[in-house]
């Protein structure tokens, strides 16, 4: 089950254990109980303070629990937790067995003083790069409180389970049986919405801090870049951020930001992060900002209004919200998204094995999407709206050779439609002839391109009629103070060395403003 590197490394990691653990498993004659009953002894054959039992009573079968000796935590894996998985089975070994988690003691405490029983069910699939911090949160949770139990449940082993919840799209997660959320949420994020009191307690917080030489509004390769340039200039700096890593956490793939030959998307935000904290950068994670109120007169200060009521001031800010994906926009999009619409084909795709799914879009992220998951279901359309498809000739080349993919050019998406409760088919328009045709799909995935993060700008920064804000080539705004840099930005091709680079930009651009606008301070002074 384990090859020898993954039994050393793991070795060496359950050496950190202090605490005796058990692994309760419920087993049955299925090939996946044997997976499960050969990688529990494999642990336990690791570790003298890991010991196994095949006495389980759980319904699901199979499955196991994790469990410190002599405690009531409530933990359960109904998968085999190998690839994207195999990191949070370690960490839940590890924290099960006394490890202190890396999080923020706050955040361990919130979730300590949580009040109510929750019972948590999180569906995810192996293959989803997006699952694991879901489901490391919720482990956190049920190894700190146990008033909280989680059930991690791969979607690919359960698929009569998947199939009778219609869930089209992982990481799915049921609170008490009723929906929670879906989609990559970090442990902040999880607890917030558990902790009724957050927002005015990160209210508080906020409003309490000092003003910033620089505050970067948005986490991704943009600001993170500028966050750095900023603090090695001596500069006290903050981010602001939704969600720290930005787009690149739903990234698969990076094989082009130089200097480093590969990485992936999760691994390539947490890199970010870990290197702006090196500079003692502020993060403020989980911030969305709603208001930036300029400045009326050089070095005066900006004002950032945030969703939960608290307000940050800085001498400079710097606009690095990045962007989304771009929906269709037909009827249907919205009633069936994670019922059949999809836009990580990495993620979701293990959920429509062996069924017909189209792609709509046919630039480099449709036919890549649409190459990925031939591999998976049963037959994959791309339907393009222009004439021909826009992807790279070299993906062009390779979806052209599959025996399960279709091509449909110079057609309008019209509708997505279902039985109400998930996808049938989806309907487009030939542009030729005007005619109407139905393709008959159980999963749409949309990928169409981006759109700027920008809409709460409005009326106070100048953009584009794209909605990018528009920026000088030291990214200055037209707003006193006020830079931007990165995908919500005018600057062309949006790419994360580009970004990167944007940010690094810009960054400059306010140190420079910074030492302008105080010396201009200095001679009114003077005078």
């Amino acid at each position: 089950m384990l090859d020898d590197a993954l039994k050393t490394q793991l070795k060496a990691y359950l050496e950190r254990v202090t605490l005796p653990i058990e692994l309760i498993a419920s087993l049955d004659e299925s090939a996946g109980s044997a997976d499960v009953r050969r990688l529990l002894e494999e642990i336990a054959a690791l570790s003298s303070q890991v010991t196994v039992r095949f006495d389980g009573s759980n319904a699901r079968k199979p499955s196991f629990q994790i469990r410190r000796v002599g405690a009531e935590t409530e933990l359960h894996f109904a998968a085999v937790p190998l690839g994207h998985e195999f990191t949070s089975l370690v960490l839940a070994l590890l924290w099960t067995g006394g490890h202190p988690p890396k999080v923020d003691p706050s955040v361990i405490e919130t979730i300590r003083d949580l009040q109510g029983d929750f019972s948590f069910e999180v569906y995810m699939s192996l293959s989803c790069h997006n699952c694991p911090d879901v489901v490391q949160a919720l482990s956190l949770l049920s190894v700190v409180n146990p008033r909280v139990k989680t059930v991690v449940i791969d979607g690919g082993l359960y698929q009569d389970e998947v199939n009778a919840r219609q869930i089209m799209a992982v990481p799915m997660v049921f609170l008490n049986g009723e929906l929670f959320g879906s989609g990559r949420m970090t442990i902040e994020e999880v607890v917030a919405k558990l902790d009724t009191q957050s927002d005015e307690k990160e209210k508080a917080k906020i409003n309490a801090k000092a003003p910033f030489d620089v505050l970067v509004v948005g986490g991704g390769p943009a600001g993170a870049a500028a966050a750095v340039y900023a603090a090695r200039k001596g500069l006290r700096t903050g981010i602001a951020a939704e969600r720290f890593g930005g787009q690149t956490n739903d990234t698969l793939g990076i094989e082009n930001y130089i200097s480093v030959l590969e990485t992936n998307g999760p691994k390539f935000a947490a890199d970010l992060e870990a290197h702006v904290r090196h500079y003692d950068v502020e993060i403020m994670n989980l911030q969305r900002a709603e208001k930036l109120v300029p400045p009326s007169q050089p070095g005066g200060m900006v004002e950032v209004h945030l969703a939960n009521g608290g307000v940050l001031k800085s001498r400079s800010v710097i606009l690095s919200t990045g962007a989304r994906w771009r929906n269709v926009n037909v009827p249907g999009e919205q009633e069936y998204k994670n019922h059949g619409v999809a836009y990580c084909p990495h993620c979701d795709g293990p959920l429509f094995k062996g069924k017909r799914v189209a792609v709509i879009g046919g630039g480099n992220s449709g036919v890549e999407a649409a190459i990925d998951l031939a591999g998976v279901v049963g037959h994959v359309t791309v339907v393009e709206f222009a004439d021909r498809l826009k992807a790279d000739a070299v993906l062009v080349k390779k979806l052209k050779s599959l025996p399960n993919a279709e091509i449909i050019t110079h057609a309008q998406t019209t509708e997505i439609v279902g039985d109400g409760k998930t996808v049938t088919g989806m309907v487009y328009k030939d542009r030729a002839s005007g005619e109407t045709h139905q393709l008959a799909v159980q999963g749409v995935f949309v990928q169409i391109g981006l759109i700027p993060n920008t809409e709460w700008l409005k009326g106070t920064i100048e953009l584009s009629r794209f909605g990018e804000i528009e920026v000088d080539h030291h990214g200055s705004t037209n707003a006193l103070g006020v830079f931007a840099a990165g995908d919500a930005t005018t600057v062309p091709y949006k790419q994360i060395v580009i970004a990167a680079g944007d940010g690094a930009k810009a960054a400059l651009g306010a140190f420079d403003y910074l030492i302008r606008s105080s010396v201009a301070q200095d001679e009114v002074v003077a005078a």
